[in-house]
């Protein structure tokens, strides 16, 4: 299998393969925990962790590992690496951990992981694979942290509050308030928000490659000649 590119493995984790925008994968958590911009990054973080660990080390073995096995050694890989990252979490920022709850174990079922440890990795050497695992975690942290973002200041009006419980005491202040008279928007706040929000975030990313591709065509030169023109009747 030809490996590509790391232009190209850049530009499928954070625009064109997209793990969360484009493969639709890993939408438990994204839905779940983007309430606030410090879940959305706690979790985002987590995620990034797993994907570079996990990629990386099933590329280390993939000559050695039979394929009736394959799958079963993934999981347990990706299984370690969760691991690893919820105990960081709780010895570092154990509050965060505890509001994340269920959706850090739950990560070893993120399918955006296990795919890219399938698709990718077990076929690429591992200095290509652990690009494509930063890119990838990196373009799902970004939809992570938008619709984090988006769903924040729609719903209560404020931005990066309770950053402190990631950062320690230093971003105790960064929280961003600028409407003092807001009244919360609850719906964003609730599940049904989140599907709003990451439905506007596709339309945006579609709108956008929609321009750039009728630009391109655009800007093509015509050949003359280079098209058939259908006539319809008789030709006498």
């Amino acid at each position: 299998m030809a490996t590509k590119s790391s232009p190209e493995i850049i530009r499928d984790g954070l625009w064109t393969n997209n793990p969360a925008l484009v493969q639709v994968l890993g939408l438990c958590p994204l839905l779940a925990v983007t309430s606030t911009v410090v879940n959305a990054i706690g979790l985002g973080l987590a995620t990034l962790m797993v994907l570079m660990g996990s990629n990386l080390a099933v590329s280390l073995i993939r000559n050695f590992v039979a394929d009736s096995v394959r799958l079963p050694a993934f999981v347990m890989i990706i299984a370690s690496f969760v691991t690893c990252a919820e105990l960081l979490m709780q010895a570092y920022t154990y509050e965060l951990y505890q509001i994340l709850g269920i959706f850090i174990p739950l990560i070893v079922t993120n399918c955006a992981i296990l795919g890219r440890a399938d698709a990718f990795a077990s076929k690429n050497p591992p200095l290509p694979a652990l690009l494509d695992g930063t890119m990838m975690g990196i373009g799902f942290l970004v939809v992570l942290f938008a619709l984090g973002a988006m769903r924040e200041f729609i719903g209560q009006g404020t931005l990066f509050t309770d950053m402190d419980l990631l950062f320690g005491p230093m971003a105790a202040d960064w929280g961003f308030h600028p409407l003092e008279q807001y009244p919360d928007v609850l719906f964003m706040v609730l599940p049904p928000g989140a599907f709003v929000g990451l439905g506007l975030l596709i339309a945006l990313k579609n709108g956008i490659d929609n321009h750039v591709k009728a630009r391109r065509k655009a800007a093509e030169p015509i050949v003359a000649g280079s098209k058939r023109v259908r006539v319809t009747g008789h030709v006498s």
